[in-house]
């Protein structure tokens, strides 16, 4: 078996056209299903992947379990050394990486390449984090005693990512879990195995120049069996999950029962408010790049657009005529703004949504249907709707966007949390007055709070993470990092 000429720039990045997907105490090894990684754009394969067995994960827990012993000892800034050789290594390597997300997910390669540098920038991030691990001095009630607080690692996370962001989510937990001193157990999404090979092998590789055991970042590919097995592992104090509100919950069930925590990013249903005193032209930009961006595939997509009733016709108008200029095609290639959905039975469930719109009165304004082609292609999709038809406090998961107007702010703020879902959300306006009702506590319920800016784009410096139906959890930057550790309170009588 050999490599189409296509994907023969994977060699540089340690895949082969067969490759083991476990990645054990330092070895590849596999005997689990042996499964193909499919290209979205033409549903060819491209590489198999024989996944992890029960077998497989219990060797490689046993000795993750075993090198987090050593890995907690090291000091925070050594740990952050280690980390930022990751982050060199990923930087070597950022074009073939790039190029291999956006032909095993789908995504254009501008985003597939931008995904791989997040991963990078949080190595960067975790690095500075790796000297700022403060605890506290606290006040005490008692004369001559002092109290501490500190804070020591968890001992094994583990990470189970989705398909959409498959390297970028790994990067916001991994980055800081490892400098907290955390060792790392991670599962990949199932149709996204090469990423998660070609990321590990370059981890591995840093760890053993520096002479560190590999297990301290241990990977399997596989599906629900090893996620299952991750969930139910007492010797994991934390699991970080990134998928749908439904799996999650079961997920977070799972983890409680035996008094695990869980870190949760789950569905969204994310609003852009346009008031009408907006920068319209700005508005629609920003819209077209949030609803169109990674094919409506990512967490924080736009998928609600509530337009205030003196804008609305300019707004939709202007919004259509930018929908006519979307390029739809290869992923690959330059100029393209909309790749494929990731895989048919993505196709299939934009169809069954469109169904389902249409019988709940939802009016395509344009739209609406696949296109028939090799790959998994489908129309950019905008759509007229009440804002009380069911299907709108949904997530389909595609690039379908629901046009909603409204009169007055009060509405427009009760239409933006009327949803299960509270990720991201965004307004458009000039007024100093709505801006700060929109950040208050009676504005936005959702955990991302934009103005003028789109829903998705989120900075890595922020905390990322939503409410309700969203999971509650928080990653990547601000005081995330304490989820990665145990808090201590440490109280003595001074003298003695």
């Amino acid at each position: 078996m050999s490599f189409a000429k296509e994907h023969e720039f994977l060699t540089k990045i340690g895949i082969e056209p067969r490759n083991y997907g476990s990645f054990v105490d330092g070895s590849w090894k596999g005997s689990g299903s042996v499964v193909s990684s499919v290209n979205p754009a033409n549903n060819k394969p491209i590489a198999e992947v024989v996944e992890a067995s029960s077998q497989d994960y219990e060797e490689g827990m046993q000795a993750c379990f075993k090198a987090s012993k050593i890995w907690m000892q090291l000091p925070a800034p050594k740990r952050g050394e280690i980390v930022r050789q990751i982050g060199d290594a990923l930087r070597a390597k950022l074009e073939y990486l790039g190029r291999l997300l956006s032909t095993e997910m789908g995504k254009i390669l501008p985003e597939g390449i931008g995904e791989v540098q997040e991963v990078i920038d949080m190595c960067d991030f975790a690095v500075g984090l790796s000297r700022q691990l403060n605890g506290s001095v606290i006040p005490s009630e008692r004369p001559n005693h002092m109290m501490l607080e500190m804070w020591n690692p968890l001992g094994v996370v583990g990470v189970i990512t989705a398909f959409n962001f498959p390297c970028a989510v790994l990067g916001w937990n991994a980055c800081i879990a490892l400098v907290c001193g955390n060792c790392v157990v991670w599962k990949g999404a199932p149709t996204t195995p090469l990423i998660t090979i070609a990321m590990t092998k370059l981890v591995g590789e840093v760890l053993e120049k520096n002479n560190l055991p590999a297990a301290i970042f241990t990977s399997f590919c596989g599906g629900a069996e090893i996620g299952q097995a991750i969930a139910n592992d007492t010797r994991i104090p934390l699991v970080s999950f990134t998928g749908s509100s439904k799996v999650g919950l079961m997920v977070q069930q799972t983890v409680s029962q035996r008094f695990g925590k869980c870190l949760l990013e789950l569905s969204g249903n994310n609003a852009i408010i346009i008031m009408g005193d907006a920068d319209i032209k700005l508005a629609v930009r920003s819209v077209l790049f949030a609803a169109v961006g990674t094919a409506g595939q990512r967490c924080t997509t736009c998928r609600r657009l509530l337009v205030h009733e003196t804008v609305y016709d300019s707004v939709v108008d202007q919004l259509l005529e930018a929908y006519k200029q979307v390029k739809i095609g290869d992923p690959l290639e330059k100029g393209t703004l909309l790749g494929p959905l990731h895989t048919r039975a993505s196709r299939e469930n934009f169809e069954k949504g469109i169904k389902v719109i249409k019988s709940q009165g939802g009016k395509i304004l344009t739209g609406g249907s696949i296109i028939e082609s090799e790959g998994n292609f489908v129309q950019p999709t905008i759509v007229e709707i009440s804002p009380s038809a069911d299907v709108v406090r949904e997530e389909l998961f595609g690039p379908v966007l629901y046009v909603l107007k409204f009169k007055t702010f009060e509405e427009a703020v009760q239409m933006n949390n009327s949803v299960p879902q509270g990720l991201s959300s965004s307004i458009f306006t000039r007024s100093p007055d709505v801006i700060f009702k929109w950040i208050g506590p009676q504005g936005s319920d959702c955990g991302i709070v934009n103005v003028n800016i789109p829903t998705n784009g989120a900075e890595i410096g922020g905390a990322f993470g939503g409410e309700k139906g969203t999971g509650g959890g928080r990653e990547a930057g601000s005081d995330s990092w304490k989820q990665y550790m145990r808090r201590s309170t440490w109280e003595r009588m001074a003298g003695a």
